[in-house]
């Protein structure tokens, strides 16, 4: 966390601004900072948080001839705190910045969740992080959102689309009737409509549950099936490609953000956009890798017909309009938001199989 105070750092700008230009070129300061993430760096929305983040931040600042310098304190893997803290967790500077979970923040953060509500709108990872990170720079809504929770944001984390793993083929969509899928709950309107069940469970349990029989497949990204060898259990994947989608990002404290000089700040700003821009080259990268190597390893792989999408998205409930009716009913202008992100996503190129705000 920050151990220096923002009359200590003004001090010493200010001392340097009066010193002889070399000695001011020669002369530093350092800024101790702590960045954090409840998950490990193997993961693609955390493993930029020090490849980008802590390591080309000492660079840019080098580079624009910065006085300062950050001493960074890594604290990954949830060694400061575990995934149902990540927001608290900067909000109250347990860490000056980190990642931050949104989809475990429904109440909190509703604007940041918006994608869940949104299958089948997006079609690139990088068109995902582009639309929202215009949204957080420029909607007054979603700033106050993150100001709400003392934090300053700067980048969109995404995961790639979801897909189904199951243990027979699906050939059409009556083959999900009756089965029962694990996933979380928001994929819960997305499959019932077609008379699957949803049964809510977490990751780590998929590969047991599938073997036990409590559930006839799953609903993943394939970046989070490969890892845990879902395709062993529920060989037949089926490449549906809801979207890929955002679900929080890289924030910081607004306290700490605000002791810091204008450069760093610069900096850390300028970074917080490169950090989305790889976490989405990474998940492209990621994707492609995982369904490879489970295509290699005996899983069958296919891809869902395009008429087969579309007859599934448009078996789906009004989730666009459901969403701005349960946020505006806590005061929250989702319609405006609704409404930005369908149109902030047609003029990214996007071509949703939905228009989730049509009927607004």
């Amino acid at each position: 966390m920050l151990m220096i105070s923002r009359r200590a750092v003004l001090g010493a700008g200010a001392a340097l601004a009066v010193a002889p230009a070399g000695r001011a070129m020669a002369q530093t300061q350092t800024l101790h900072l702590t960045i954090s993430s409840s998950h490990p760096l193997t993961i693609p929305w955390v493993e930029p948080l020090k490849t980008v983040i802590v390591e080309r931040s000492n660079r840019k600042l080098e580079e624009i001839g910065s006085p300062y310098r950050i001493e960074w304190t890594e604290a990954f893997g949830g060694a400061l705190y575990g995934f149902e803290d990540t927001l608290e967790a900067v909000t109250q500077q347990l860490t000056d910045m980190g990642w931050i979970g949104a989809l475990w923040e429904p109440a909190k953060l509703p604007l940041q969740n918006i994608m869940y509500s949104t299958p089948f709108a997006t079609s690139t990872v990088r068109q995902a992080v582009d639309v929202m990170n215009e949204l957080n720079r420029t909607s007054p809504a979603m700033q106050e959102e993150w100001n709400r929770q003392n934090i300053v944001f700067f980048g969109c984390c995404v995961s790639d689309g979801y897909h189904l793993f199951t243990k027979r083929p699906i050939n059409s969509l009556e083959d999900l009737r009756g089965l029962k899928i694990l996933g979380v709950p928001v994929c819960a309107p997305w499959i019932e409509p077609l008379g699957a069940t949803l049964v809510n469970t977490g990751l780590p349990a998929h590969y047991s549950q599938l073997q036990t029989g409590v559930g006839d497949g799953s609903i993943l990204i394939a970046t989070g099936a490969y890892p845990l060898k879902i395709h062993e259990v529920a060989p037949y994947v089926t490449l549906v490609d809801t979207g890929p989608l955002t679900f929080g990002g890289f924030g910081i404290n607004k306290d700490t953000f605000d002791s810091l000089p204008e450069d760093v700040q610069g900096v850390l700003s300028e970074l917080g956009y490169e950090y989305s821009a790889e976490n989405a080259r990474l998940i492209e990268e990621k994707q492609r890798e995982a369904i490879g190597k489970m295509a290699a390893e005996g899983a069958t792989v296919s891809e869902m017909p395009q008429d087969q999408r579309i007859a599934w998205v448009n078996q789906m409930p009004d989730l666009g309009r459901l969403w701005v009716e349960e946020n505006e009913a806590q005061g929250v202008p989702a319609r405006e938001i609704m409404k930005a992100f369908m149109a902030a996503l047609k003029a990214h190129g996007g071509e949703p199989l939905r228009d989730w705000s049509a009927d607004l």
